[in-house]
């Protein structure tokens, strides 16, 4: 007997599992399925909010992922991983066939702490049969914001979930690939700034950030996103088109990657994808737009509409109600299995692959030219813009989903 996608059974049983605490952040819907924010909303400028999503009961409380759904999954091989899209859906799902190489670094960076980081990250690669990413074997290392192993902000949960989320991702798409993190001291730009300077002296060829804030005051900080021959993906946020465009997504210096709903389905592929509803997209307000991005869609002329740099470039899974099985913490002192949602999937899914490429690099325009090792994505939307494509996705580009997703490592 197949195994059902796991999105269907979600909307069947809520996972069938024990709940954790109820969560103080509002409860969203995707779907059939509730969700919440893992950070804290950041109001104040210069400071960031991560975009990861976790999904919970009606009251918030965290559905913990603890394989109730075997009941559903006679086979055995289904049966023993956990809900959610794992590697083996993810890598079908965009073509990804490579595994990378060790000699290719890609660097997560995250606020605050993670002090269980590496031997979370050790289930999640057990689990699904990745090699082991240890700091003894070389694979792994944790970083402060100075560079420094050891000296480690306090631990944030919020913020350890979504360091957890980005360290799954990487792996599921470049399980062969070095990963550092670099932990900052805090949400602020200013720390944030400091902990990708160090990313990228620290040998990283892809630096991955799923974080966000609103751009007023963000050019004291956006050199630190500007590192030649460096990937670095940024989520464009989870807050839909209403939210406004995102800095460091709209950088001209970084690949912004916005948000999908990711299904099986018959054909070729296997697979489909409409945007998602609250991935982020815009026209800054701030940053002028690179020479090499081409936002035509729809038959309209390039910049007839957006004159500025827009978000996404490209985009990636993100919809809780077809999110990702991630090993993360439950508590300060407790990790489960749960699923996540969020173009904080997207943003360290699409660097895993630029990382499997690990070809040169050249700020966010290898798409543009490479738009043939793309699935375009020509259906949904993620707000009100009046049918334009700020927020409308649709043949060629779109804001919500940029140029399309990974169709294979080529593009990138």
């Amino acid at each position: 007997m197949a195994r059902l996608s796991w999105p269907v059974l979600l909307a069947a049983t809520l996972l069938g599992s024990a709940a954790s605490a109820a969560s103080n952040q509002p409860v969203f819907v995707s779907g059939n399925v509730f969700h919440v924010q893992a950070c804290a909303a950041v109001n104040a400028p210069g400071y960031a909010r991560c975009h990861a999503h976790i999904v919970t009961d009606s009251t918030g409380a965290h559905l913990l992922n603890r394989f109730a759904q075997n009941r559903f999954a006679p086979n055995v091989a289904a049966a023993v991983l956990p809900q959610g899209y794992g590697p083996t859906d993810l890598r079908s799902a965009y073509a990804v066939t490579a595994s990378g190489s060790s000699s290719t670094i890609i660097a997560i960076v995250d606020a605050y702490g993670y002090p269980n980081a590496e031997t979370d990250l050790a289930v999640y690669r057990s689990t699904y049969g990745l090699p082991a990413c240890t700091s003894a074997n070389g694979c792994f290392a944790k970083y402060n914001e100075s560079g420094v192993k050891g000296s480690y902000p306090a631990q944030n949960t919020g913020w350890s979930q979504e360091t957890a989320l980005d360290l799954d991702m990487a792996s599921a798409m470049c399980p062969n690939c070095k990963i550092i993190l670099v932990e900052a001291n805090s949400t602020s730009f200013n720390d944030l700034a400091a902990a990708e300077n160090k990313a990228a002296a620290l040998g990283a060829h892809v630096i991955s950030n799923s974080y966000g804030g609103g751009e007023a005051g963000s050019q004291s900080f956006e050199s630190a996103y500007n590192h030649p021959g460096v990937a670095i993906t940024v989520s464009a946020g989870d807050s839909g088109y209403a939210a406004g465009p995102q800095f460091p997504a709209t950088s001209p210096h970084v690949t912004a990657v916005g948000g999908t709903s990711l299904t099986r389905a018959a054909g070729a592929r296997g697979w489909s994808e409409t945007a998602w509803a609250d991935g982020g997209s815009g026209c800054s307000k701030v940053y002028a737009q690179p020479s090499w991005q081409k936002d035509t869609a729809s038959g309209m002329a390039r910049n007839t509409l957006c004159t500025m740099r827009m978000e996404a470039d490209v985009s990636a899974v993100a919809d809780p109600y077809t999110g990702v099985a991630v090993y993360a913490p439950e508590s300060a002192s407790k990790s489960a299995w749960m699923i996540f949602g969020g173009t904080s999937v997207a943003a360290p899914l699409v660097g895993g692959v630029y990382a499997v490429n690990g070809g040169a690099v050249s700020y966010g325009s290898n798409p543009y030219a490479n738009v043939g090792a793309l699935n375009d994505v020509a259906s949904g939307k993620n707000g009100s813009c009046g049918g334009t494509y700020f927020c409308t996705a649709g043949a060629g580009y779109d804001g919500p989903t940029g140029l399309g997703t990974p169709k294979g490592a080529a593009g990138f």
